[in-house]
């Protein structure tokens, strides 16, 4: 709402002229807001608005705790000002008629608005004020001036190709424990009134709810976008001072008690209506509740930290990544601050993905693992790339050109196939049937004598055969000692020319078989194995996974 700031009369409803004030509205729909909003405070009783002013209760946190809050939340523009004029002439109606007095003590309520006198029960963040992250105490006079700041601090963070936004809040739980203390000290105190039953019984929202009631329309505005469920959030996290902080540990009679941690984290997206706040407070008696309001009268109370943070929910790039190199990790790998191998995968892949996405940072996660010295062929892996707070979400034809970016790389040590960008559903693709899914390898194997026609009829005629597998030797560092059963779904033994003792095994197991160790029997903590069943010694040289048998990518 536009004012100005000149002199006029503030007229009662019999004509009289009560007292000037610093407010004037400029057109005929102002006017008829103010008119609304001093209606509705004229029929709460005065000497219900003046004791929540001595408490220090500022005036949107009265319009909320009074039951009023749709009239201030449904006019953004409305000055902090206007509300403490409006609050202030129905204190002075109600007295017992107008003197010298009067003016001044209108002028008292008006000196609330200074940055020394923030509000004791929402801490300043109805009132707007708040030190930034520079630690620059600032103060915003209307809901629209507020919101204007966040949409400027959302604009400089350059996200593209947004298209409606979800607002969180984050308060002290300090606030929380206000809340509650002064809705029992009102309800006890006026429950038996008849204006209390009728406007205000159940009907205090809490300061969380009503910012965001009060700012999320404004928002909507200025950023051109629809406040919905979305993937992209504005975040404003409150902190309170040490002193604050310190207050909430402490209860009335010096007696700690729990606060609900729930209440620091944000607020469900999809209740923007907010809800009534009828939670059970801590203070169960009417002393014990009179008593935390006389504290909250006398303490000094610093306003709060605003941090404003916008970040998109994590994008997912999938795929199938091929892996040429037996000197190449899956994951990154130090050992007493040594690198492991020459490269990652997940360094490959993540160094090429997240610039062009112009992410935070990445993860990587893959439907399983091979080792270093194990190559990845056939069909590739299933993998995906989680890019966190992407300021660009890609096209179909930019995952193209990051396929051939990547695939174009010099060294040629990792490829990728079949490449697109997934929502959240490629959690699931990478997950299902991740303990049933199979994976078919080559290894290439010696053993301690001539291979014969009798040792491929064993191999071929393995069928879904069960083994048992202790956790292996070279592991045991790592993984819980225990038994593991495992299916070999079938086998087939390939002889090389020339070579009467090497052979390659082709075969095609359940996920998480331990292959090194099905073919060497790793001192017999694998039973059967290559080697039991041939009746010789055997040992791999090397292996690669040919196929990992998943519908996804």
């Amino acid at each position: 709402m536009a004012s100005d700031e000149s002199e006029q009369q503030v007229i009662t409803d019999n004509g009289e002229t009560l007292i000037s004030s610093t407010i004037i509205a400029e057109d005929d729909k102002d006017k008829d807001v103010l008119k609304l909003i001093s209606d509705a405070v004229r029929e709460v009783p005065a000497n219900a608005i003046k004791d929540l002013w001595s408490i220090g209760v500022c005036a949107r946190c009265i319009f909320r705790v009074l039951g009023l809050h749709e009239l201030i939340c449904s006019h953004p523009s409305l000055s902090y000002s206007v509300l403490i004029t409006v609050l202030g002439v129905v204190r002075i109606e109600g007295g017992d008629g107008v003197d010298s007095s009067a003016k001044h003590e209108l002028l008292n309520i008006q000196e609330l608005t200074t940055e020394a006198n923030v509000c004791k029960i929402c801490l300043g963040v109805l009132q707007f004020v708040f030190s930034d992250e520079n630690g620059t105490l600032l103060k915003k006079d209307s809901a629209y001036d507020f919101a204007s700041k966040i949409a400027e601090l959302v604009k400089q963070q350059q996200h593209h190709q947004i298209g409606s936004f979800s607002l969180e809040v984050s308060l002290p739980p300090l606030v929380t424990e206000n809340d509650q203390a002064i809705w029992l000290y009102v309800q006890k105190k006026y429950e038996s009134e008849l204006w209390f039953q009728q406007k205000a019984a159940s009907q205090c929202f809490s300061t969380k709810d009503v910012l965001k009631l009060l700012v999320i329309k404004p928002l909507q505005t200025l950023l051109g976008l629809k406040h919905m469920e979305s993937t992209f959030h504005i975040r404003l996290t409150y902190s309170g001072s040490l002193r604050q902080q310190n207050a909430n540990e402490r209860n009335v009679g010096n007696k700690r008690r729990k606060t609900d941690s729930a209440y620091t984290q944000s607020v469900d997206i999809q209740k923007v209506e907010g809800e009534a706040f009828t939670r059970t407070s801590s203070l169960k008696s009417q002393k014990d509740c009179f008593d935390y309001v006389k504290l909250l009268i006398e303490k000094v109370i610093q306003p709060c930290h605003l941090t404003t943070q916008c970040y998109r929910n994590p994008i997912y790039i999938g795929g199938r990544y091929l892996k040429y190199s037996r000197n190449v990790s899956q994951t990154r790998w130090v050992i007493d601050d040594e690198r492991m191998g020459e490269a990652s995968v997940e360094e490959i892949l993540g160094g090429c993905i997240l610039p062009l996405c112009q992410g935070d940072g990445y993860k990587f996660h893959a439907a399983g693992r091979e080792d270093i010295d194990v190559r990845m062929l056939g069909t590739g892996r299933p993998f995906l790339v989680e890019i966190q707070n992407a300021r660009q979400v890609p096209s179909e034809g930019f995952i193209k050109d990051i396929e051939i970016k990547i695939n174009s790389l010099e060294n040629q040590l990792v490829k990728v196939r079949n490449l697109k960008s997934l929502g959240s559903q490629g959690w699931a693709m990478i997950n299902e049937g991740e303990a049933e899914k199979q994976k078919q390898y080559s290894a290439l194997v010696w053993i301690s004598r001539d291979v014969n026609n009798e040792d491929l009829q064993t191999i071929s005629s393995v069928k879904d055969m069960k083994i048992i597998q202790k956790t292996p030797i070279r592991v045991l560092h790592r993984r819980s000692p225990m038994e593991r059963e495992k299916i070999i779904h079938w086998m087939k033994l390939e002889r090389l020319e020339g070579s009467s003792q090497y052979f390659l095994l082709h075969l095609c197991t359940q996920a998480g078989t331990y292959i090194k160790e099905f073919v060497h029997g790793d001192l017999g903590r694998t039973n059967p194995s290559i080697g039991s069943m041939l009746g010789c010694r055997a040992e791999i040289l090397q292996l690669d996974v040919t196929d990992v048998k998943m519908d996804c990518f």
